[in-house]
């Protein structure tokens, strides 16, 4: 798994929950920015990983298991927009 992986699983499952990045880390009591694109790498270029806290608070707040936020890591995953 790779930090892209990881990022684009989170932009498939916003999407499979017809929401945005931003709208999803609302939802989940997150700032809004928290999932954005701007901040997956710092200011050195050091990749930004999502912490296992912000996982968990997605997957309470759609009522997901684990298993629902990993199958968006498959090739066949919904692609978020672009």
């Amino acid at each position: 798994m790779t930090h892209n992986d990881i990022w684009r699983a989170i932009d498939s499952f916003a999407y499979s929950h017809k929401m945005s990045c931003s709208g999803l880390a609302k939802r989940s009591g997150l700032d809004p920015t928290t999932f954005n694109k701007s901040k997956r790498w710092s200011k050195y270029g050091q990749p930004r990983w999502p912490s296992t806290n912000s996982i968990a608070k997605i997957l309470e707040a759609t009522r997901s298991s684990i298993y629902d936020f990993v199958k968006c890591f498959s090739p066949d995953a919904v692609p978020p927009k672009q």
